[in-house]
């Protein structure tokens, strides 16, 4: 039978499979050759990183996709259910989801690929008629389920074999600014007649600073710009877009130190003719997602320190469009090649947007550090390195099979964490009784955080390679005044001291905090307890962590009751 080049969507459900080794009818066909992956858009016969970098550059228009990484051309196509199409067929591996587009669910879906090193097929069959055959095959588990004594025996715990991203939590709070998905910021680059940049830039130089591509060469680098660090961090999942205005205000500084609405809303006037504002709004809820006003570092620092907050302009729109979130701060760029604290504070603060509050301290005397020591590190604390696990959960930026849960009724459980800042990255919750379906309760988060990609400043500020298993604990509950939601124990008052939102175990001044093989962490470690009815942590979680060994897959760490 004379060859036709058909291509077929060969639908993987491996992620179907139950649990336990069974056995299935299969039907084979004659000269399958798997000819590549969905999601392969630099055609080297994976879906990487890479692919990612090239999808996220093309959805913020800055590289778009051409037909070499994009299309699979055939003769002859056959779709999903069956249905052929004859003459000359353009097959995108970037439409993943099928839809005849390539859009931010597709980048998902891309994200899911990489992250479990698995994606969808593309095979070449080369015999029309499908040879119907019976045989059985042994299918591989995704979860050990052998007979668990409580005492004595160890199981490996796998992921999930869920591959979707979990709903953020963090939508449950007030916020402004979406963290799946796209977020469309404006950035007012504003001067004034009495306040001048050291260095001006233009905004086109201010717009590609922000919302540039990646570029691991920058002198700046992982701070290269806003996009490509919350890429990174993301794995693809959230997106950040913009544009940026140069404008210089009406008045001297001084009259908008202590209301910057008045020059938001200048700002907005300003250029309401010659752009459309309609465009900054990702979840296209009607609200503008955020609005970033940056001034020269030369303003009064009291009245222009970085924050973040809501605009308080309810009555007020521009093209129709409310404002949402204001952020404002005297972050001024140094120099072309030295864009790194203009790209931290304000990602900092765009994390502030997205829900998540300061894990540093505000009361606290000289000491205003959330999270001491090597394993201290974070965005919303140092606002010098990436986010953590904690982070990432309640913005909803891992899959279900990245979340592991501890379940103290099978015993002593074994897990393997893939590095913060690799495609196998995951994390570890054990619970402080039954755990919130949407993680608002107390927990302990366990990762295993690395030094590289997006926390590469903090390894190069310390000269060291410290990197490690740290183990989080956090205290999510929620509440609703009436106007805001927010988390309860965030930062501020008595919360600096007693219950927060978030602490890290063995938090020290010391220069490595971080567990590595062979280290034991309970009670005896300071941290590693739950809150007593006096806020303090003083209760004993009856668990038991030993920190096994580091291999090219990540840490292993065993898990048991005491």
């Amino acid at each position: 039978m004379k060859p036709t080049n058909v291509i077929k969507n060969f639908v993987n459900v491996a992620a179907a499979f139950v649990v336990s080794a069974v056995s299935v009818a299969t039907a084979s066909y004659a000269d399958w050759q798997q000819i590549g992956v969905m999601g392969d858009l630099n055609n080297d016969g994976s879906a990487s990183v890479a692919d990612l970098v090239i999808m996220t550059q093309h959805l913020n228009n800055q590289k778009k996709l051409t037909n070499q990484n994009m299309y699979r051309v055939n003769n002859a196509y056959l779709g999903i259910n069956g249905e052929s199409f004859q003459g000359e067929q353009y097959f995108c591996t970037a439409d993943i989801n099928s839809d005849n587009k390539v859009d931010v669910f597709d980048l998902i879906l891309l994200r899911n690929y990489v992250a479990n090193s698995w994606a969808e097929p593309l095979w070449q069959w080369f015999d029309e008629t499908p040879q119907e055959t019976t045989a059985t095959s042994e299918i591989a588990t995704t979860t050990t389920t052998e007979t668990v004594s409580a005492e004595t025996t160890a199981t490996t715990v796998a992921n999930s074999p869920d591959d979707t991203l979990i709903s953020p939590p963090i939508d449950d709070l007030t916020k402004n600014i979406p963290s799946q998905g796209e977020a469309d910021i404006v950035i007012f680059y504003v001067d004034f007649p009495d306040c001048k940049y050291e260095t001006d830039f233009s905004a086109e130089q201010v717009e590609e600073i922000a919302f540039g591509a990646e570029n691991a060469d920058s002198s700046s680098y992982p701070f290269e710009s806003i996009s490509a660090f919350y890429s990174r961090s993301s794995m693809g999942v959230s997106q950040i877009k913009g544009k940026a205005f140069r404008y210089t205000a009406k008045e001297n500084i001084s009259s908008y130190d202590n209301d910057k609405q008045k020059l938001l809303k200048e700002c907005c006037k300003a250029f309401e003719d010659s752009a459309d504002f309609t465009q900054f709004d990702g979840d296209k809820n009607g609200v503008i997602d955020a609005t970033i006003i940056t001034v020269p570092k030369e303003s009064d620092d009291d009245a222009w320190w970085a924050c973040a907050g809501p605009s308080g302009l309810d009555g007020f729109k521009v093209d129709g469009m409310k404002v949402g979130h204001l952020i404002t701060g005297d972050c001024e760029i140094t120099s072309a090649s030295d864009c790194s604290g203009f790209v931290s504070s304000y990602s900092h603060e765009i994390g502030h947007g997205m829900g998540l509050p300061d894990y540093y301290r505000y009361n606290s005397g000289s000491d205003f550090e959330g999270l001491h020591g090597l394993a201290g590190i974070e965005l919303m604390d140092d606002a010098l390195s990436d986010f953590g696990a904690v982070s990432k959960l309640h913005l909803g930026w891992y899959t279900k099979n990245q979340i592991n849960v501890y379940d103290s009724s099978l015993g002593k459980q074994t897990y393997t964490l893939g590095g913060s800042q690799t495609e196998n990255a995951n994390c570890l919750l054990i619970p402080c009784g039954e755990l919130d379906s949407k993680y608002h309760s107390e927990y302990f988060v366990v990762e295993y955080n690395t030094n590289d990609v997006n926390n590469s400043y903090m390894r190069d500020v310390y000269y060291n390679n410290g990197s490690g298993i740290r183990v989080y604990h956090v205290s999510a509950e929620t509440y609703d005044n009436g106007y805001w939601v927010a988390f309860k124990y965030e930062s501020g008052g008595s919360f600096d001291n007693g219950r927060r939102f978030i602490r890290i175990t063995n938090d020290t001044e010391g220069y490595d905090n971080y567990y590595h093989t062979g280290d034991v962490i309970d009670s005896s470690v300071s941290g590693f307890c739950w809150y007593d009815e006096n806020q303090s942590e003083t209760v004993d979680p009856k668990v038991k962590i030993t920190v096994g060994e580091l291999t090219e897959n990540g840490y292993s760490i065993t898990v048991e009751n005491t």
